[in-house]
This record gives C-alpha cells, sequence and structure tokens, in this order.
C-alpha cells in the first residue's frame, strides 16, 4: 500500500480563505469523487454516503455538528472494515468521514481531500496512477476557486 498523497500546497494556502461551511462543502465534493472506490467493494453499505450527504447537510446549515460528528465516525469505522480488502475503499471512507468531521474542525478538509485523491490514485493502473493523482489534485483546487468565486 502506498503512502497517502501528501496535502497540496496551492490547496493549504486557498483553504485560509475560505469559509467554514464552504470548505465542508468543498470536502464532500472530494470525497463523493471517491465514492466508487469505497461502493465496488461495499456497495450496499451507506455509511460513506451518509457522512458525505451529512457533511453537505450541516454545510447549509441543516444539521447539527453533533449528528454530523456522528456520521465521520461511522465512515471512519467503515474505513475499518474494509482495510483488508481494499486500502482504496478504506481511504475513499476515511476522505468522506473527514468531510463529516469538517462540521467540528475546518481542517478536516484537507484530509477529506489527500485521502480521495489517493483512493482514486489506488484504483488507477500503475503506469497511470501519478497522472490521475495530479488531475484529482487540479480538479480539487479548481473546485475550491470555483466555490470561493460563487461566494464573491
Amino acid at each position: 500500500m502506498k503512502g497517502l498523497i501528501d496535502p497540496d500546497r496551492r490547496i493549504a494556502d486557498l483553504v485560509k480563505q475560505v469559509d467554514h461551511r464552504v470548505l465542508a462543502l468543498w470536502a464532500a465534493d472530494c470525497a463523493d469523487r471517491a465514492r466508487p472506490c469505497f461502493e465496488v467493494v461495499l456497495s450496499e453499505d451507506n455509511r460513506m454516503r451518509e457522512a458525505i450527504l451529512a457533511a453537505r447537510a450541516w454545510s447549509r446549515g441543516e444539521l447539527p455538528m453533533s449528528s454530523a460528528r456522528k456520521a465521520a465516525t461511522a465512515a471512519h469505522t467503515a474505513a475499518r472494515d474494509v482495510i483488508a480488502a481494499s486500502s482504496a475503499a478504506s481511504r475513499a471512507a476515511r476522505a468522506a468521514g473527514h468531510a463529516a468531521a469538517t462540521a467540528h474542525v475546518a481542517s478536516h478538509a484537507v484530509h477529506a481531500a489527500s485521502y480521495a485523491a489517493t483512493a482514486i490514485r489506488d484504483l488507477a493502473d500503475k503506469a497511470q496512477a501519478k497522472l490521475i493523482a495530479d488531475q484529482e489534485r487540479e480538479w480539487q483546487y479548481m473546485r475550491l476557486i470555483e466555490l470561493l468565486e460563487q461566494l464573491r
């Protein structure tokens, strides 16, 4: 199993300018792109999906932080449950867990993005893994810029 992709410096700098609730939405978007990595292994398990939905609901002010944290804990449990079967699935679930945990602490958003990019990389063909990871990081960066521009 390869290591976790380090946080992207451009993203880390941009995150400092973003509202906490927008970060939760962005983290959910990042995790959602990795969701197929989890669902290919555990298609009937909704813990990852529920964590993503919780992050989005919290970002809209529709869910209390405590409920988002419960969803985060469930997604992290799912990550542990699937680690033996697939590191990509486990990392995807961790991305969702960190997305939901962003409701509690904003810095979880960057971890959601790193886990999502790593999960997507881990499923890629080895010859394409770096390119796929770089493309995912670029999408994450551009999505964050897009969300920032929507606020202006």
